[in-house]
């Protein structure tokens, strides 16, 4: 099954946009969320006290207008398709890795479904914006029913709409996203049983598996007008076989989120960190690890075991297509971390723990 984009075009009175399933208001419209203030939200924009800010304009520019060559191939085919089975025994964790940052989870006889992108682009455009450069490591029609899926925030590469339109008839599936993230899905789609929920709050899935959101060091936006007026988290879910920690996108600060997971959720048997999109560092430091960041992440979290996400798919950022790969393995000798504790998939290919 291919997944396709609608076009661009307009509704009502012109006052929204719709390309690609992005909602596109004017600033003053944008809104997602209406809730009371926090210490995450000021009433029209959510923040998080651990983070750097926003670049500047000029620096934003600066990143947009660039000319980067990095060498990524047109085409980077896995050698693995997975068919993944319809259920696994409650102590099996079976992790099926799509590509980028889509990733299936199957334990305790439950299947969750992470960041499932589908679609050719990372874009709200179907002619611009990241290709894919390998087909996902499980045909779409191959999934196996589906218990829940977890969206970590709005970007792109992360949320697509597509994708989740198409789940949403066959698999009647809920949708487990941190705040404002359900009113985009279902401005694109009303049979999308998206719920949203903040920081620290804790969801039921079955009988010995939860998802509870935790804050990541990141941001969030569809368009240039509605930055930050949807949350973003980590998920910490609790299975037969063991505490995962999830990290969709985030950079590393002073590692506070990841060491403040540990002491408030560990132990975690596996945590899954991004290594991918992180240069040029004077940009992507503030909203992206770097190989070396994301294993140190994985020593302050303390998990047993680590799967790494985000490369290889888009190219999101001016790094070169295997520089994650290298630098990665880099980091892991440096640090006496053997690789069988902190691995990295290809497409299609499956990890049993």
């Amino acid at each position: 099954m291919k997944i396709t984009r609608r076009g661009l075009f307009s509704l009502g009175t012109g006052a929204a946009l719709v390309a690609g399933g992005g909602l596109y208001l004017p600033s003053s419209q944008a809104r997602y969320y209406d809730g009371p203030h926090s210490d995450h939200f000021d009433g029209q924009r959510f923040f998080d006290i651990h983070s750097a800010g926003e670049k500047s304009l000029n620096d934003r520019l600066k990143f947009w207008t660039m000319r980067y060559q990095p060498n990524w191939p047109e085409q980077a085919p896995s050698p693995f398709a997975d068919k993944p089975p319809r259920r696994v025994d409650d102590r099996t964790l079976r992790i099926s890795f799509v590509g980028h940052a889509s990733i299936l989870l199957q334990t305790g006889g439950k299947n969750i479904l992470i960041d499932p992108v589908w679609s050719e682009r990372a874009s709200p455009f179907s002619m611009v914006g990241p290709q894919r450069r390998n087909v996902p490591g499980v045909a779409f029609d191959a999934l196996p029913p589906l218990d829940a899926i977890l969206v970590s925030h709005a970007h792109y590469d992360h949320l697509d709409v597509a994708t989740l339109s198409a789940l949403a008839t066959p698999h009647r599936v809920r949708i487990i996203t941190p705040l404002g993230n359900d009113t985009i899905m279902k401005s694109h789609d009303a049979s999308i049983a998206a719920e949203a929920h903040d920081w620290y709050q804790t969801v039921q899935i079955a009988p010995g598996i939860a998802v509870t959101q935790a804050p990541m060091r990141h941001w969030s936006a569809r368009t240039l007008m509605d930055r930050n007026k949807a949350l973003w988290s980590a998920f910490i879910i609790e299975t037969p076989a063991g505490r995962i920690y999830h990290v969709g996108d985030s950079s590393y600060g002073t590692g506070h989120h990841f060491k403040m997971a540990r002491a408030k959720f560990g132990p975690f048997k596996l945590a899954i960190l991004p290594i991918g999109a992180y240069e040029p560092r004077w940009f992507m430091k503030d909203q992206h690890m770097n190989p070396e960041e994301a294993v140190q992440a994985f020593q302050d979290t303390g998990a047993e075991f680590a799967l790494a996400h985000h490369f290889g798919t888009f190219r999101m950022s001016g790094e070169a297509y295997d520089a994650p790969v290298r630098e990665h393995d880099v980091a892991l000798k440096a640090a006496g971390i053997p690789a069988g504790r902190f691995r990295r998939l290809q497409p299609g290919e499956v990890w049993e723990i």
